[in-house]
């Protein structure tokens, strides 16, 4: 890719304009989105299709109270219960759920709550998506951070008390390649006791030095398990490619990474097929390999550059709510994470019911981490010293207060849970 394609200048060259509009308004420019580029490891797995099949005959429609109550008053919670539990039919026993939901949670976890920070070490991105604050024609200050820089930030970031760090970057191989995050997990395995990452797709053999880096666990966001709408909202970049996206978790699990993450960003499509395709393909790596942790997201659409260039799909926090519970009783086993994204009355609600973790501390900006945690103001990064966040948040507590809030509602904030022997 041209340089010119990274935002670092005040607007976008001539070429790159062009390049865009076409990509915009001609559909035969793009690249088929389901055809693998030559980098890109192609893996037998029966998963992907099971879970679209499930997904492409889903009629949410069809399912009635009956149905619901049935869900409700079973056992354990069958495909076809779980279908029922995230219809609109649903909705009116969203109290119920909830109930449920909380007992199941009280069951396998306890009043534990994970707590955890990110950390944004580049903002460079080589893809077109156009809901995606970091993409690659947005006019926004883009900054890596060097090995300095990380060790620096997470030197504050673990001064804290924080045990547990998830690294993210842009989607750029050419900026962030896999050895700059291979010794940014190595960096973190000095200061966190557990270390994910959220990352570009790469193949089972990078996931494999990644994880001999330092790394535990992988989160890929498919964004919307809907491939047709994918393709309208991912036009250019080794992300416009859909089903290696979908493999990802896979090939992490065949590198050896010890737990996988999933997500769809509910808003982008229809979020009742999106929230169904997310739990079943959890559902069925988690048969393929019973020894590996699983965990869900469950974001929603923040506001970003192009908002208004996608007409998000609103799900509301009650339909956020239904969605999580849920998640809860098909997949009793499987942690759930909510994010800032969600206001803090929402989050502080949902941890009581299902949720099993959450953020504190959280920035999505570059090398800011100082001006969060520190009370030097003259450390405080500036608007040349920073590279631009990727959302807005809506929960921007610190650590130290969502440690304490947790505690106060009379759940127990675990920081780690895993020992290295």
């Amino acid at each position: 890719m041209e340089n010119n394609y990274f935002i670092d200048s005040e607007k976008l060259s001539k070429s790159a304009l062009e390049k865009k509009h076409k990509l915009e308004s001609d559909p035969s420019s793009r690249r088929n989105h389901m055809e693998y580029l030559d980098d890109m490891e192609i893996i037998e797995s029966d998963i992907c299709k099971n879970v679209i099949n499930h997904m492409e005959n889903y009629d949410y429609s069809k399912y009635t109270a009956k149905d619901v109550r049935i869900a409700l008053d079973s056992n354990t919670c069958t495909i076809e219960n779980f279908k029922a539990l995230i219809s609109p039919a649903a909705e009116p026993f969203i109290e119920k759920m909830a109930h449920k939901a909380k007992l199941e949670t009280s069951k396998h976890f306890g009043n534990t709550v994970y707590l955890f920070t990110p950390l944004y070490i580049a903002n460079y991105c080589e893809n077109y998506c156009v809901y995606c604050g970091f993409n690659c024609y947005n006019q926004i200050k883009r900054m890596k951070l060097d090995l300095n820089q990380i060790e620096h930030e997470m030197q504050i970031i673990s001064q804290s008390g924080m045990e547990e760090i998830l690294i993210l970057t842009g989607e750029s191989r050419s900026h962030s390649d896999v050895v700059y995050i291979g010794e940014a997990c190595k960096l973190a395995r000095k200061y966190f006791k557990m270390v994910g990452l959220e990352i570009y797709p790469v193949n089972t053999d990078e996931y494999k030095y990644l994880h001999e880096c330092g790394a535990d666990y992988v989160t890929v966001f498919q964004e919307t398990y809907d491939d047709k709408n994918y393709e309208k909202l991912h036009l250019f970049g080794h992300k416009r490619v859909w089903p290696y996206r979908f493999d990802s978790q896979e090939r992490a699990l065949m590198g050896g990474m010890r737990g996988v993450g999933f997500s769809a960003l509910l808003g982008l499509s229809d979020f009742r097929k999106d929230a169904l395709a997310t739990a079943l393909h959890v559902y069925y790596l988690q048969r393929k390999y019973p020894h590996a942790e699983m965990s869900l997201s469950c974001p929603r659409l923040r506001p970003i550059i192009n908002n208004d260039k996608i007409n998000p799909l609103d799900v509301g926090e009650r339909q956020l709510c239904q969605i999580i519970c849920a998640y809860r009783i098909f997949l009793p086993f499987v942690g759930i994470t909510v994010s800032s994204r969600e206001s803090a009355e929402f989050r502080d609600g949902i941890v009581k019911i299902a949720a099993t973790k959450v953020s504190a501390g959280v920035s999505t900006g570059i090398g800011d981490h100082e001006s969060k945690y520190s009370n030097n103001k003259e450390n405080t990064c500036n608007e040349q010293e920073c590279g631009d966040e990727q959302f807005e948040i809506n929960d921007s507590r610190s650590f130290e207060s969502m440690y304490n809030d947790m505690s106060e509602k009379g759940l127990q904030p675990v920081l780690n849970d895993y020992v290295y022997v």
